[in-house]
């Protein structure tokens, strides 16, 4: 492997192997690893890592560090380190299962924070201090700027407080990728902030390449390994009635004179649903589309290639092994109409409330008065986290929460009496929507909100009970804002709502 992705001729003698650098890593120390939905994660060094921390316990030495990144990473990085019990706290996002099993299980801390507060707690100093980055970038400049890959995440702030940092530089990248990101350095402290000068989804409004103190820089890695694609399976019929319920309460907004025409930009969160979404769009009338967005995946990738979304804007590309060819093959069409963000302006709430955005996430379950879980199982199993749902919900000019109406084959219901553990309150739910349907929850008072909720989005095998429960918290409540008989709830919910 040649040194041509290294310009900057000062910081090649540091160049040395993934152990080397995983050497240089104290024990107990913070750590800001790239990465946002598996994309642009550092590649070597957290497995170098884990084969140290390792070697080291089967020594009886203890050796922990804590690992903070943009998002969810991949088992390379999330996997690698929790198989060896490397972690002893984690932040802000994970979807990786061992990781999972651990948090569960009591042998890893996690916390689990809205996206968009990360860098400024960290700037705040709110999370203490932050001793090392790994950050992975397509290449160093001569000028020692750095040119981000598949994501931007929070690594402008992890470059800028730790005191050490270690890049690995992955060829695998195509080099075109420099332009498409624009890394914003206009954020100050209170009192002295300023107005984000960003008016519509294109504007660019920062740096193609991220800053780095070359004196910081300790250690850097060549790699040549792509990210971990995304699979993504077709849309299914669930997911196709969700989709035609959004697409259609889109129709009746505009006919109300409620929502302009061309739509406001969207958000959507990860996953079959969502894309499933964006392949409702690529059939519907819609036209000049735009996205305001955490990550790109390939439904909106597919909305921008037949010109129905004209530009998107984003902080990571995770796209699937097809999806990524396409974008390759087309790069420099892309590059006109995407644009990378870090985090903290992608999910940043004013510019959320300002550009009027259409918000659409997942959730695992919402309660018949409008309350969302989207992290939890039975109340005290982290599934993943809010990730940046909660920086969209509170602040788009229509938020979407969507979920099929059933689980587990459909023994489970998702629409429950009381939701085990709340996200998102009922002040910050505008819709709710599931392949039965949609419920539109504004404007209404908790009772109105319950009926309308069982009746439009609970499966039909569980509405009698889910209506029963309502009409008898209805009668027997102490208060009848919002009616609930505690333990009959929690009746429903030990059992999951079995049918029958």
């Amino acid at each position: 492997m040649t040194a041509t992705r290294i310009q900057s001729e000062a910081l090649r003698s540091r160049i040395m192997t993934a152990d080397q650098a995983a050497a240089l890593i104290p024990n107990h120390a913070t750590i800001g690893m790239s990465g946002f939905t598996g994309a642009g994660y550092p590649k070597l060094v957290p497995a170098a890592l884990a084969r140290r921390i390792e070697a080291l316990h089967a020594q009886g030495e203890d050796f922990k560090v804590s690992v903070w990144t943009g998002a969810s990473t991949a088992p390379e990085l999330d996997g690698a380190l929790a198989k060896v019990d490397g972690i002893e706290m984690r932040l802000p996002y994970q979807s990786d299962p061992v990781c999972r099993e651990r948090i569960n299980a009591g042998r890893m801390e996690y916390i689990d924070i809205h996206l968009s507060h990360v860098a400024q707690y960290v700037w705040f100093g709110f999370l203490g201090k932050l001793n090392v980055a790994v950050v992975e970038v397509a290449a160093i400049k001569a000028d020692g700027s750095l040119v981000a890959s598949s994501s931007v995440g929070n690594n402008k702030t992890w470059l800028d407080q730790a005191d050490m940092v270690i890049l690995e530089v992955n060829s695998a990248f195509d080099l075109r990728l420099e332009g498409m990101h624009d890394v914003y350095y206009g954020t100050h402290l209170p009192p002295h902030r300023l107005p984000i000068p960003l008016i519509t989804v294109s504007d660019r409004i920062g740096e193609t390449t991220l800053r780095c103190d070359p004196r910081k820089i300790v250690a850097i890695i060549e790699t040549n390994q792509p990210d971990r694609n995304i699979h993504f399976a077709p849309p299914d019929e669930v997911s196709q009635a969700i989709a035609g319920h959004i697409i259609e309460f889109l129709e009746h907004e505009i006919a109300k004179g409620r929502m302009p025409e061309p739509l406001l930009p969207f958000q959507s969160g990860v996953g079959n649903v969502a894309n499933a979404v964006m392949a409702g769009l690529q059939k519907g009338r819609f036209e000049g589309l735009t996205a305001f967005t955490e990550v790109l995946q390939d439904g909106m990738l597919d909305l921008l290639r037949t010109g129905k979304m004209v530009h998107a804007s984003a902080t990571a590309l995770s796209l699937s092994k097809a999806g990524q060819a396409e974008f390759l093959d087309n790069l420099e069409y892309y590059r006109s109409r995407i644009v990378l963000r870090p985090q903290e302006i992608s999910n940043h709430p004013e510019l959320v409330r300002r550009l009027g955005i259409i918000a659409m996430n997942g959730m695992i379950e919402a309660d018949i008065y409008g309350n969302v879980n989207s992290t939890h199982i039975a109340g005290t199993s982290i599934m993943n986290g809010i990730g940046g749902s909660g920086d969209f919900a509170r602040n788009a000019f229509l938020s979407f929460f969507m979920t099929p109406s059933v689980a587990k084959g459909g023994a489970i219901s998702c629409i429950v009496p009381m939701v085990n553990h709340v996200d998102h309150t009922e002040h910050d739910v505008q819709v709710i929507v599931t392949e039965q349907g949609i419920a539109d929850l504004r404007g209404l008072s908790p009772k109105h909100r319950a009926r309308l909720v069982i009746d439009n989005c609970a499966h039909p095998g569980f509405r009698p009970a889910l209506h029963e429960y309502y009409e008898r918290a209805l009668r027997e409540s102490p208060g009848k804002h919002t009616p609930h008989l505690i333990a009959e709830a929690l009746t429903f919910m030990r059992g999951r709502g079995i049918a029958g």
